[in-house]
């Protein structure tokens, strides 16, 4: 049912403050991000290391949902996102073990369709179950080209092997020139 955790949501109430310190001091790499009028917020999602993601959330208006969540505090982790290949077959596999589910939205030309378990139903903690392709929210920077499954980047000690990461982007395996020997020779052992 779920392919992989997608993002962690932290809501805030500063988005420039928010974003200036996970991608000046963390390091963190902007994708994409976008205003939601009809909800009165802004979403960001940054890439982090290996492709691990986060999404900074912020009330755009009166009457947005964050404004019960950010009353007594400056921001905290909001949700979970999980991602499943059919939400569907997901909605079914929750009604049939009576983990009740809100929220249902498609967004338009199917890019996104989600729902939510309450953090009641969920050990105090808001999912989101979303289907959609991961690799549409990422930044060019941390994408590989089509139809590439992997390259190898020169670094100061070797080489790093980067992948195809499954949920769009890429990870990299940083390796010393023994430990290259080494790779090589294993997969040619391994090909025999």
């Amino acid at each position: 049912m779920i392919l992989r955790i997608d993002h962690v949501s932290i809501a805030v109430k500063d988005q420039q403050k928010a974003e200036r310190f996970f991608r000046d001091i963390l390091g963190a790499v902007a994708g994409v991000g976008a205003d939601d009028p009809g909800a009165k917020f802004y979403w960001q999602i940054f890439s982090l290391g290996d492709l691990s993601r986060l999404e900074i959330i912020s009330p755009t208006g009166a009457g947005s949902f964050l404004e019960g969540f950010l009353k007594d505090r400056e921001g905290g982790v909001h949700h979970m996102t999980l991602q499943t290949s059919d939400i569907g077959k997901a909605m079914a596999h929750l009604e049939a073990h009576d983990i009740p589910f809100f929220g249902y939205h498609e967004y338009p030309g199917g890019v996104w369709k989600e729902i939510f378990i309450h953090p009641r139903d969920a050990f105090g903690v808001l999912i989101q179950i979303a289907e959609f392709e991961a690799a549409d929210w990422l930044a060019e920077t941390v994408k590989l080209p089509p139809d590439t499954r992997w390259q190898v980047e020169k670094t100061e000690t070797g080489a790093a092997i980067v992948l195809a990461h499954p949920g769009g982007g890429k990870v990299s395996l940083d390796l010393t020139r023994d430990e290259l020997k080494k790779l090589a020779a294993s997969l040619e052992k391994s090909c025999d």
